[in-house]
């Protein structure tokens, strides 16, 4: 039992910073769009990474050094294209400020964001492949609590942000707060677009 609540704690550590991911489900949870749709997809996502780290694919990406700056180029580009449309949500009165007026988006376009935001971004295998399997490794024959926990901890945080979300809902009536929402998202994916580039590729 404290190896699975190592990995809970662990997993749960590792997801808790708000980034580009987080503040995705976070939009979706406050729409009241796909909520569990994005958030079982997310989980999901989460469990085949966890699983390729836990079990020995961290060896694969330490083989290919030039999948790494495929990712952090490709998930920088994306981050920065996100960006531009969460900065020019922010300044249009007119759209996406209301939930209950907001249009809502197909299923597959959402899903495809949300696949993107979390297989584009460097950062997540560097945290789920490299360092969380990493640490799993020492744990030998009890690896599988570990993983159980990692896993566990993600499905309730996906979950939980995206339908606690919903308690946020009435504040988010007013179009300034949901202007304070997407001016902070697009600050979040410029960010974390410069500090992929800026990030040195793992020896």
């Amino acid at each position: 039992m404290d190896v699975f609540i190592a990995g809970f704690a662990l997993g749960l550590s590792l997801i808790l910073p708000i980034g580009a991911q987080n503040a995705f489900v976070l939009r979706q949870g406050l729409k009241g769009q796909h909520v569990f749709a994005v958030a079982f997809t997310c989980a999901a996502s989460d469990a085949v990474l966890i699983t390729l780290g836990v079990f020995g694919f961290a060896s694969l990406m330490n083989s290919f050094p030039s999948l790494t700056d495929i990712m952090r180029y490709g998930g920088a580009a994306f981050l920065f294209a996100y960006g531009i449309k969460s900065l020019i949500a922010a300044f249009r009165v007119s759209e996406g400020l209301n939930p209950m007026d907001d249009k809502t988006a197909s299923l597959m376009a959402t899903l495809a964001t949300c696949l993107a935001m979390t297989w584009l971004n460097p950062h997540v295998y560097l945290d789920t492949i490299v360092l969380l399997g990493s640490i799993a490794a020492q744990y030998g024959e009890q690896i599988q609590m570990f993983w159980a926990g990692a896993i566990i901890a993600s499905i309730v945080f996906f979950f939980s942000l995206g339908y606690g979300a919903s308690w946020l809902r009435p504040l988010f009536v007013k179009p300034a707060a949901w202007r304070i929402l997407d001016g902070a998202i697009a600050i979040i994916m410029f960010t974390i677009a410069v500090q992929l580039l800026r990030m040195e590729t793992p020896v």
